[in-house]
């Protein structure tokens, strides 16, 4: 039977009530159960299956991009080897973050390290494979520090690769608390360990410390960050978001991969995520910037979408997250037309 993607999904159906299988889809999602070093609130690496769940919800016909579906999109299997690294390494981190990392076992911190560093190389082992089979890969977390693989693997393929950074922090701290993968430390590490990416160009952070502003003026301009202060006060001033947009826009190369923590949108959007700031993006806003990477002739080669987690009572980040979600496979498969 053809599908209809005006039928209600199937409750046993994929993400977006879709039936591809990986081999068959277009878009292949890599769904990450990771929080280990989270510091504030959590719940991240239930975000996967809330996003897989409200995905059944989203209506698969877009008005900017049409009908994403059609080039198939698959989620592989939230795994329970990963799941079981997380709440291992997340049970003994626990006291070092309740302790600010001021208390630190030296052996159990390098047991968190070594199971972070675990989840690096799991996530870039099967990042490369559905890269090497042509697939646009995008990756769902867990926490910020999950895409360390995925990023890899896409610059080691792309090459010259930018990265646009939507987050409400930073994350240029290196080794946060003592944890060498923080989801504090995700950019910094990119910025170490992979010198494809070229440029990393950040929009919406509000949420940072002065070793990470000094790191931005020290990257010789490798490191382009729009803070959200300034987005606001363009904003208020009357610039309209579109010439924003371009601005931002052109700091990036030919090859864009997104990065995009959803604390970086207006925290109404994302109330439970674990570290929501005052300020951030409007949907609109977020959409627009997607649109923009292809109205400038960028290709959208990779992506990840981090720190969802779902509230006790409602399913409201889960859905905003499916949703952007959505619109973000969008934009990517319009970018490679």
């Amino acid at each position: 039977m053809p599908f209809d993607p005006n039928a209600p999904a199937a409750p046993d159906s994929g993400i977006f009530g879709l039936t591809f299988t990986p081999d068959e889809a277009r878009v292949v999602l890599l769904p990450v159960p990771f929080e280990a070093t989270t510091s504030y609130g959590g719940g991240t690496a239930d975000g996967p299956a809330a996003i897989l769940e409200a995905s059944k919800q989203v209506d698969l016909f877009d008005l900017d991009t049409g009908r994403p579906y059609e080039q198939g999109i698959a989620m592989l299997e939230i795994s329970p080897e990963v799941r079981a690294w997380n709440d291992e390494a997340r049970a003994a981190a626990q006291p070092i973050i309740d302790s600010g990392g001021l208390e630190v076992d030296a052996a159990t911190l390098d047991r968190v390290n070594a199971l972070c560093g675990q989840m690096n190389e799991w996530v870039y082992a099967r990042s490369r494979e559905w890269i090497g089979k042509g697939k646009l890969v995008g990756l769902v977390g867990g926490d910020h520090s999950t895409p360390f693989g995925n990023i890899r693997a896409h610059a080691e393929h792309y090459r010259e690769l930018g990265v646009l950074h939507l987050d409400a922090h930073a994350d240029l701290r290196d080794a946060y608390e003592g944890f060498t993968w923080s989801h504090a430390s995700i950019m910094f590490n990119v910025m170490k360990h992979v010198p494809q990416v070229t440029r990393l160009v950040q929009v919406g952070i509000r949420d940072f410390g002065e070793a990470e502003y000094e790191f931005i003026q020290r990257s010789n301009g490798r490191v382009h960050t729009f803070f959200d202060a300034r987005l606001a006060r363009a904003t208020l001033d009357g610039i309209p978001w579109r010439e924003t947009v371009e601005a931002i826009v052109a700091q990036l190369p030919a090859n864009v991969y997104l990065s995009w923590d959803i604390d970086g949108l207006d925290p109404t959007l994302c109330p439970h995520t674990g570290t929501p700031v005052p300020g951030g993006l409007s949907f609109a806003q977020a959409t627009a910037l997607l649109e923009g990477i292809v109205r400038a002739g960028k290709k959208i080669v990779g992506f990840d979408l981090n720190e969802v987690a779902p509230g006790p009572e409602d399913e409201w980040d889960g859905n905003v997250a499916a949703r952007l979600l959505y619109k973000m496979i969008g934009w990517a498969q319009r970018s490679q037309r």
